[in-house]
């Protein structure tokens, strides 16, 4: 007797045939890649702004941007000094053929480093792989230090992490303890950069880590 497979099944082991590919499409051309991901507002798109400049005196860098509606974000990145692509997703996440069409779009012969900003969405970027080499999670002080303990999907599969605002620490009620144990507890040991990219804060740090992990490559 067959067995049906789930149609969800089918669609997540396709998606990851094609990350496979799009994984061996940037090692053939040199690239690192990373997927950086968070909620709406927690600040995927100033990072971009803030970091592009400054990876830009070192390497060439394409940014594939992942949203509902709109070129804005894409725009920014263009503005910061990356190539950048707009990737108007119909769902909550980006998935491995979207980021196929954003790779078609650049010319990845003339970069080293390509950020793909995924959906902001805590729920749903976690389970849809991408093909990139790093997953990045960016959380920000204004929403929270409870996020860890409501969405541990997205904090337990992360390489790095990302905590973003903390120049607000001073005015919101933040508890970096408690947010850190929820990490831990999801994710031990992993790579943490506490930044502001309104005051640059933190930023030298993990520029570098973006630059060790491009020049391996």
């Amino acid at each position: 007797m067959s067995r049906t497979i789930p149609v969800v099944e089918k669609i997540t082991r396709a998606n990851d045939q094609i990350a496979a590919m799009n994984r061996k499409r940037l090692d053939e051309n040199g690239l690192f890649a990373l997927n950086l991901m968070a909620s709406p507002g927690a600040g995927k798109t100033s990072l971009i702004e803030r970091s592009v400049p400054l990876l830009s005196e070192r390497f060439r860098i394409g940014v594939i941007e992942g949203d509902i509606a709109t070129t804005l974000d894409a725009d920014r990145a263009e503005a910061a000094g990356a190539a950048s692509v707009q990737i108007n997703a119909a769902s909550c996440h980006l998935d491995a053929p979207m980021v196929r069409q954003g790779l078609d779009a650049l010319d990845l012969e003339t970069l080293d480093l390509i950020i793909v900003e995924n959906v902001g969405n805590l729920v749903c970027p976690a389970g849809w792989e991408l093909g990139t080499h790093r997953q990045v999670l960016v959380a920000s002080v204004p929403e929270g230090d409870d996020k860890p303990y409501k969405y541990p999907s997205m904090y337990r599969g992360v390489d790095a992490l990302v905590i973003n605002k903390i120049d607000l620490l001073p005015y919101l009620t933040f508890d970096m303890e408690r947010f850190r144990e929820g990490v831990e507890a999801l994710n031990e040991g992993v790579l943490t950069f506490p930044l502001s990219c309104q005051t640059g804060e933190g930023l030298e740090a993990w520029i570098e880590w973006i630059a060790e992990e491009t020049g391996k490559r």
